[in-house]
């Protein structure tokens, strides 16, 4: 067990927002594991949560919340029930369900069974974004699950999701990949992973229609969470196309979407949601593998370097989009 009896934790109340406070170290029960963090990464789900409203009430108040991207040393816990190759001492990325997540403190517990070892000599800060990366792999295997890659692809957002599904696509073998991205400096870094064509939303359908012979695009893929990104995949998607949408919604409840002209272009629109609980966590132990050989370049996501006692600046240059991630360090 953690010699220390109490912990720094990030804590998030609506109506006072997210500060630091000093919490008990939890203590893992059956199943789970204590582990001491080293480096989170902040998602875009935690700026929705913190700013938008869109959390769980009841999560409000736990420690760590809702840091979900995160690495660390596991210090104790049920080891029989983690993943092979999984440890007291051992570097771990945790994959907790995001909605759960507590990896903005100094401890977490968590499910043992949402572990992944990092291997030895990759970088612990590289490694952590194999959390968010593990998310696109599983969305992607939902979104085109066919052995023949899409002749063309398009990629709304050019954020941390957009340039994985942006790299993945590209060593899949897909031929065009188009991002769509109103920043330039995000354009900027799209072109430099290797994209087709970088251009702004304003520019999209000509780019697609230039690109893709006047068909339209086969798969789009929306990682960007806007309802006006949404309505755009349905413009520039072929007839019977695949659009995947992974950003997170804007609001809870009802959100408009062209369903008309979905229906007449006979459009199959996936969303992905569940990667943490599939069994054995595939999809993050193939993010650690694509990361560790070189396949998928994550250097750039790590960004600004916050101490914990500044996540709320953290969360607020997310916000910002002054990068392309942030980090803080609980070391």
């Amino acid at each position: 067990m953690a010699e220390q009896q109490t912990m720094r934790a990030a804590i998030f109340r609506s109506n006072e927002g997210i500060g630091v406070f000093d919490a008990p170290v939890p203590e893992p029960g059956p199943g789970q594991l204590l582990v001491r963090m080293w480096w989170a990464s902040v998602c875009g789900s935690d700026v929705h949560m913190i700013f938008d409203g869109l959390h769980d009430p009841a999560m409000e108040g736990k420690p760590g919340f809702p840091g979900h991207e995160g690495v660390g040393e596991v210090v104790a816990g049920d080891i029989a029930a983690a993943l092979p190759g999984v440890d007291v001492g051992s570097a771990v990325l945790t994959a907790p369900v995001g909605s759960a997540g507590a990896c903005f403190a100094d401890y977490q517990v968590i499910d043992a069974s949402q572990v992944v070892p990092i291997p030895d000599g990759l970088d612990p800060k590289l490694a952590m974004m194999a959390q968010q990366l593990g998310t696109t792999v599983f969305a992607l295997h939902k979104f085109w699950p066919h052995s023949v890659p899409p002749r063309v692809a398009v990629v709304q957002g050019s954020g941390s999701a957009g340039t994985f599904f942006e790299q993945q696509l590209l060593a899949q073998g897909v031929g065009t990949v188009i991002v769509s991205e109103p920043l330039e400096h995000r354009r900027a870094l799209a072109l430099d992973l290797g994209a087709t064509a970088a251009v702004t939303p304003e520019d999209l359908g000509t780019a697609v229609l230039d690109l893709s012979d006047g068909l339209g695009a086969d798969l789009v893929i929306e990682a960007a969470g806007f309802d006006v990104a949404r309505a755009q995949a349905v413009e520039v998607v072929k007839y019977a196309g695949t659009i995947g949408c992974f950003g997170f919604p804007e609001r809870g409840g009802l959100s408009p979407f062209p369903v008309y002209d979905c229906f007449r272009k006979a459009i199959d629109v996936r969303w992905s949601v569940g990667a943490q609980i599939e069994p054995g966590i595939p999809a993050f132990r193939e993010a650690m593998r694509l990361i560790e050989r070189g396949v998928v370049r994550v250097d750039y996501c790590i960004g600004e370097i916050y101490p914990l006692e500044q996540v709320a600046d953290a969360l607020a240059a997310a916000r910002a989009y002054t990068g392309v991630k942030s980090t803080v360090t609980l070391r």
